[in-house]
């Protein structure tokens, strides 16, 4: 179990994420299309994945912009967006963005993501809602890079996390 805060206050999240080195679990979130998407549907591809609370917030909007703008110079490279929006929330959003080159997935049917990867925030109040947080995993989905944002409320180190796909 992480602790990370929301400003001065204590959250803690329902686990660890995985380390660097360890092969992602899998997971199954919805597009924003309403199809189905595993992490077995990026196999050969780098993987940037962008989990936030919620895409209608300032901080979390900010994010997605950020990798999505870096997004369409990163070669053989994936970038996604995580939350427990509704998929309609994230189509939205992306369509009045402008936002293309990524993909936008929703965890709000069976929360197995939030769980596998340690995100769930289990108090505090954004309880229910995934912490904010960047992956970025190899060609073969192994985790080579990890930020659990220690404020909520800030972004993530975007260049540590790009950075991270040189490997």
């Amino acid at each position: 179990m992480a602790e990370i805060t929301l400003g001065t206050q204590a959250v803690h999240t329902s686990g660890d994420m995985p380390k660097k080195g360890e092969k992602a679990p899998d997971f199954k979130l919805i597009g924003t299309d309403l199809s189905e998407v595993k992490l077995g549907d990026f196999a050969g591809k780098k993987l940037v994945i962008n989990v936030f609370p919620s895409i209608d917030t300032q901080v979390c909007a900010a994010s997605v912009r950020e990798f999505s703008k870096a997004a369409t110079t990163l070669e053989n490279t994936q970038v996604i967006h995580v939350s427990r929006d509704l998929p309609f929330a994230h189509k939205r959003f992306c369509a009045v963005e402008g936002l293309q080159n990524v993909k936008s997935l929703a965890e709000y049917k069976d929360h197995n993501f939030g769980k596998s990867y340690g995100l769930d925030m289990v108090d505090g109040k954004l309880a229910g809602l995934l912490s904010r947080a960047v992956l970025v995993l190899n060609e073969n989905g192994q985790v080579v890079y990890t930020q659990q944002v220690p404020d909520i409320s800030e972004e993530p180190d975007y260049e540590a996390a790009l950075a991270a796909l040189k490997f």
